[in-house]
């Protein structure tokens, strides 16, 4: 039996998951109702793990951290009032390692946007350049794609998802697809590919698909607003991405050695 996994380092760790669920419900840092947060923390890591993404460590304590934090706001008031002063909030420490990690990745994005632009410069021509259409649009992280499958997901019948296998549907030919339709249509509506999706596993392995094209930098996930559409087109040649697929898979052959 073959099984896919998606290595889920080239995306994002739990503070970006925590900082994604803060804005998604529109709370402040200074202020997070830790049993709200902790709830979605803890059934996005599930669906991330029901996914077969190789989730880190790192994930999992700080689902240990938020259950901690939580077990300790609902204990009673104790006797000894001296004693809780001295402890303070106990949110407080994570409040402080999210408004410091948020102020660096705000930092490293004004410095990528700042590189975009002195990269993007160009001679000016007799004829205009065609304007691309993304330009000023929202990328998009693992933690909105995750949303936005979750409310496909609702279409289909509960049932358990753990590995993902490939008898019937496979991977690499959901990326293949992937490809054609995006060739075919220059970019698609993220809610579009699942339209004809009969199964939960139809659903995942075009998703995982999806993820693996991301990893190697073949398509470019993006939204115009906060609430529109998520929209999916090509970020390469066609042939550079074949190029870069077959390099994937010998490295994961490598490593399976």
């Amino acid at each position: 039996m073959m099984i896919t996994r998606v290595q889920l380092e080239v995306f994002e760790g739990p503070l970006d998951l925590l900082l994604h669920l803060i804005k998604k419900n529109e709370l402040s840092i200074a202020d997070i109702p830790i049993a709200t947060i902790t709830e979605q923390y803890l059934s996005t890591l599930e669906l991330m793990q029901g996914l077969n993404l190789d989730v880190a460590g790192e994930f999992l304590v700080m689902a240990a951290t938020l259950i901690h934090i939580k077990s300790r706001m609902l204990l009673p008031p104790g006797e000894n009032e001296d004693e809780e002063e001295e402890e303070g909030d106990p949110r407080e420490e994570l409040i402080r390692r999210l408004m410091e990690y948020q102020r660096f990745k705000e930092a490293a994005e004004e410095l990528e946007r700042r590189e975009l632009l002195s990269r993007d410069v160009f001679v000016r021509r007799s004829e205009a350049p065609e304007e691309a259409e993304t330009v000023g649009f929202e990328s998009l992280s693992l933690f909105d794609l995750l949303s936005a499958l979750r409310h496909v997901l609702e279409r289909f019948p509960e049932e358990r998802i753990h590995e993902v296998t490939l008898d019937t549907i496979s991977v690499r030919e959901k990326m293949s697809f992937l490809l054609d339709e995006l060739r075919r249509r220059g970019k698609v509506i993220f809610q579009s590919l699942f339209e004809t999706a009969t199964s939960r596993l139809e659903v995942v392995v075009t998703f995982l698909a999806m993820l693996e094209l991301v990893k190697i930098r073949a398509i470019r996930v993006w939204q115009e607003e906060r609430i529109g559409p998520v929209v999916i087109e090509l970020a390469a040649a066609i042939g550079d991405i074949q190029d870069r697929i077959a390099k994937e898979e010998i490295e994961g052959e490598d490593r399976g050695a």
